[in-house]
């Protein structure tokens, strides 16, 4: 429909700039281009929010069978936690991952032809509930993390070095801000990770009558589970802290992002996105 391409316009026009407004409130040390940013994407947030309601509640082609829907969903997911993590931790330094994100994986949506996916009817309140909203929410806190980890980093590696901080380093918040976006993201997100699997089990054993198939999505899910459980016993246990949690997630973000654009799109299993 052509009202919903108009409104998918705006969506990905206040996202990218949204995106844009903060990097040159960063570069310039300008905080209110940056409190400009965050209200520019919040905007296209709240219409994003409406996008997906009016599709759903309208039955648009049926949106729950159709890739598409889900991809934009993600996209809102990852401004979902990242306005939740500024509304916990004061992080509003993470919208330099969360705009530029909900921004490229929005318009992917856009790009891609609305594949059909099997689902079958009496599991759909289940699948959509458990498996897409249990791993988008975890994928969005990894994504989070991601940007946490990367900042945390750098900016442990300027300290040692004592190098001078520029412009944008001298806006950035403390280490421990970041380690613990990093901590909450692996508490949180671990859980719901397993959850979103095991229900994705459960779906695969309804659709191809089988748990697990050796699929190369599941195989590579599978892996990154362990890792992710590893991850979050030492977070747990209190065994790590600063570096190496920050590059373990960073690994994962990578794992996460190999299978969703590797697999989906590029590989023929019954995980693909392609029409």
């Amino acid at each position: 429909m052509l009202s919903f391409r108009i409104l998918d316009f705006f969506i990905a026009l206040l996202y990218f700039s949204g995106a844009l407004s903060f990097l040159l409130g960063l570069i310039y040390s300008n905080k209110k281009t940056q409190d400009r940013s965050v209200l520019i994407t919040a905007t296209g947030f709240g219409l994003h929010t409406i996008d997906l309601v009016l599709k759903y509640a309208l039955g648009i082609g049926e949106v729950l069978t159709h890739s598409q829907f889900y991809i934009s969903l993600l996209a809102w997911s990852f401004l979902l936690i990242y306005f939740f993590l500024w509304w916990k931790l004061k992080l509003k330094f993470l919208s330099i991952t969360a705009a530029p994100m909900a921004l490229l994986v929005f318009t992917g949506s856009l790009a891609i032809s609305p594949a059909t996916l099997p689902i079958p009817g009496l599991l759909q309140g289940l699948w959509f509930g458990l498996h897409i909203g249990s791993l988008f929410i975890s994928m969005a806190l990894l994504t989070m993390a991601f940007g946490a980890g990367m900042t945390y980093l750098h900016l442990d590696k300027k300290i040692k070095s004592k190098t001078r901080l520029g412009n944008v380093t001298r806006d950035i918040p403390s280490l421990q801000s970041f380690d613990r976006a990093n901590h909450l993201a692996v508490i949180i997100g671990f859980p719901l990770y397993t959850v979103g699997v095991l229900s994705g089990f459960i779906w695969a054993a309804f659709t191809w009558k089988t748990i697990f198939t050796w699929d190369p999505k599941e195989v590579i899910t599978v892996i990154i589970w362990f890792i992710f459980a590893w991850l979050f016993h030492k977070r747990l246990s209190g065994a790590w802290r600063g570096k190496k949690p920050a590059q373990m997630i960073i690994l994962l973000f990578v794992l996460s992002l190999a299978s969703f654009v590797g697999i989906n799109f590029f590989t023929e299993t019954h995980h693909s996105l392609r029409p």
